[in-house]
């Protein structure tokens, strides 16, 4: 167990070593020095400026120490200065992150919860009217595009019943240390909006993962054996078919955690979608690349958990 932990901590550093090449060739060689501290000084950047930027990011150095120092600031959690905003990038991250983990954790548990649910059923009750439904309403909701759900709902809750239920705003965020009631009143709709579109995945998912682990031998013979029939799907069964949705929950989540942009858009969430899309407006070099390499550790840490969960729900795992 402890060397399979070690070899995917291994490749996850890999992984992250390759993805911070990348950025760096993308937005520092790519541009060259002299328009990379162009773009950071903003378009007011005065010449003066310009130097200034270009020597505090060693831009005037071969590239080899640019990167060193560049990934040298990152691995001591510092993800750069933003010079258009006058403040750290470290800071303008920090004010966007609680939102945006406020919204994928929530709807996370909503999607898994649903989507495992729903497919278990389908598969157990498999050609009923219940797995006709669930299987209609995946297709559904799947083929539906966020922002039209969003907006959906928000036309029939904030505006429809509004007037009756006085309970579903729809624009904004409120901290959770800063009201707890209206920090889940006001996460409701977009929860709901990012669970449903992306539930129809876990439906579809689960059912076909549960329908060839129900014809495996050892169901069967669990079975055969007289093992009650709840057991034999809870324990048995579900267990063996969470592979492949414990696979798509991280890859989900770890890229959501980067930036829910369509839904923090629609429901005017302040997150690291949205401050993203103000960055890129503003060609706010800083802040892109901040949030890229966040993004993927996101997804890094995302998939070194899966792959945790992976020896914890298949023991042969622990044994390759």
């Amino acid at each position: 167990m402890t060397r399979f932990l070690i070899r995917r901590i291994g490749q996850a550093i890999l992984v992250l070593f390759a993805a911070s090449i990348a950025v760096f060739l993308l937005f520092f060689v790519g541009p060259g020095p002299d328009q990379v501290a162009r773009t950071f000084a903003g378009r007011l950047g005065t010449p003066q400026r310009i130097l200034e930027i270009k020597h505090a990011l060693h831009l005037d150095q071969p590239l080899y120490l640019q990167y060193l120092h560049w990934v040298g600031n990152l691995l001591q959690g510092n993800l750069g200065f933003d010079y258009y905003k006058g403040q750290s990038v470290n800071t303008v991250v920090g004010q966007a992150l609680p939102a945006t983990v406020s919204l994928v954790v929530g709807a996370a548990i909503l999607w898994i919860a649903y989507g495992v649910f729903s497919g278990v059923v389908s598969a157990v009750r498999s050609r009923s009217l219940l797995d006709r439904g669930f299987t209609t309403a995946a297709l559904f909701f799947y083929s539906m595009p966020t922002f039209v759900l969003g907006y959906t709902l928000i036309f029939i809750f904030a505006y429809e019943l509004y007037r009756v239920t006085k309970f579903f705003p729809f624009s904004s965020y409120v901290p959770i240390t800063t009201n707890p009631w209206q920090w889940f009143v006001h996460l409701i709709l977009p929860w709901l909006t990012l669970a449903m579109v992306t539930a129809a995945a876990y439906t579809r998912l689960t059912r076909t993962s549960m329908l060839d682990v129900l014809g495996e031998d050892y169901i069967r013979t669990a079975r055969s054996k007289g093992m009650p029939e709840q057991r034999v799907i809870r324990v048995h069964a579900l267990r063996s078919a969470l592979t492949p949705v414990v696979t798509l929950a991280g890859l989900d989540i770890g890229t959501a955690l980067g930036g829910v942009i369509i839904t923090e858009q629609v429901f005017g969430i302040p997150g690291l979608g949205w401050t993203i899309v103000q960055a890129i407006g503003q060609q706010d070099l800083p802040i892109i690349m901040g949030i890229a390499v966040l993004a993927a550790t996101f997804v890094v840490i995302a998939n070194v958990i899966v792959d945790i969960l992976y020896a914890v729900l298949d023991p042969r795992v622990r044994l390759n």
